[in-house]
């Protein structure tokens, strides 16, 4: 599927400014950026760790995907992200594969990335989003 790399683990919280401390003062992890996806209804906050990142979502709306997955499983991993070169050609393979994926065309994601998600269904219990990094 031309992965480059896990791009970064989500991880599903109520409240982000709670939740900072633990990763930047407990775990001693640099704090990259802050920013809201008004698209997927979230607050991120990345985390640098090593050649990955920990995202950590908050929802922004009680109806968005985060709220929703909370509700249903509580706090905790939301999905696993893998980087892609060209994510319409990594969609065209996922879905050869048999992968169902949650959009038709990829969305903007944070740092202005383009992704998309395979519904945990067809991937064995794993939410699994699909990254590509913005060209420079």
């Amino acid at each position: 599927m031309m992965v480059r790399k896990i791009d970064h683990l989500g991880i599903a919280v109520k409240d982000l400014d709670s939740v900072i401390p633990i990763y930047r003062d407990a775990l001693g992890l640099e704090l990259e950026k802050m920013e809201e996806v008004p698209t997927e209804k979230v607050r991120t906050a990345f985390f640098v760790a090593g050649d990955s990142h920990i995202e950590l979502l908050e929802s922004t709306d009680p109806e968005g995907p985060i709220a929703k997955a909370i509700e249903k499983r509580g706090e905790g991993i939301h999905h696993m992200a893998f980087e892609v070169a060209d994510i319409r050609a990594a969609m065209a393979q996922a879905r050869a594969a048999g992968l169902q994926l949650l959009a038709e065309e990829p969305k903007p994601g944070a740092g202005g990335t383009l992704v998309v998600f395979a519904h945990p269904k067809t991937t064995r219990g794993v939410l699994i989003e699909l990254v590509q990094k913005p060209q420079k």
